[in-house]
């Protein structure tokens, strides 16, 4: 894991397996929020549990990273909402990323990014929109200088690809899904920038590990 070459210790936590988040992060550098097959607006405890419980971070200014769901808690987290688009379109794949000015301030960004939603966020009061797409207009955002919201899954592997196309095979027939002959070489094709995209993501976010010396 990238975060563990930098020197990093991880701790994960599964809220939906009853898991307790911590109440403080005081001996944590970060956090990251990933995604799953659940969605923002479902009424199970731990989904209402995690969104709330992102004022920690947010409260301690600690860096945040929501991924797909984790992005969307956090816009439901600042009052933003969770939904379709009017076409009930699902970006299962890979689709377009559009940078705004305040993005490519930033950093570069890839022109292509995996996907894998069917509801997208809207933007909180407060939140900088840095990267917009096609369908779904909020890719991603940043809330004050630590927190950050991405719609996208930068943080793919061979195998997660192999996995979900097995396992959410039955997801190819909503409207706008990709086939998987087309994850596996939009893969080999886009993989490179996004990787690149992400190791200069989380040294401008976090930077290596600081080495504690006595």
């Amino acid at each position: 894991m990238m975060l563990q070459a930098m020197g990093y210790e991880i701790d994960p936590c599964r809220p939906p397996l009853g898991e307790e988040l911590p109440e403080t992060l005081e001996n944590h550098a970060g956090v990251v929020m990933f995604g799953g097959p659940m969605s923002a607006n479902d009424n199970e405890e731990y989904v209402k549990r995690e969104i709330d419980w992102i004022a920690t971070p947010l409260k301690e200014d600690k860096p945040f990273l929501g991924i797909c769901l984790g992005a969307q808690m956090l816009s439901k987290q600042l009052g933003g909402s969770v939904q379709s688009n009017k076409d009930e379109f699902a970006e299962i794949g890979y689709y377009p990323l559009l940078p705004t000015e305040s993005g490519k301030d930033l950093m570069d960004w890839p022109s292509m990014v995996y996907q894998w939603h069917r509801e997208g966020f809207t933007l909180p009061s407060g939140a900088e929109l840095l990267a917009t797409g096609h369908e779904y207009e909020n890719q991603a955002m940043r809330v004050g200088e630590n927190a950050y919201g991405v719609q996208f899954h930068a943080e793919l592997t061979f195998a997660m690809v192999y996995r979900w196309t097995v396992k959410g095979a039955h997801r190819f027939e909503l409207n706008g899904a990709q086939t998987r002959r087309e994850h596996i070489a939009g893969r080999l094709q886009h993989d490179q920038q996004t990787k690149l995209w992400l190791d200069n993501f989380l040294n401008q976010w976090v930077g290596p590990a600081k080495q504690i010396t006595e």
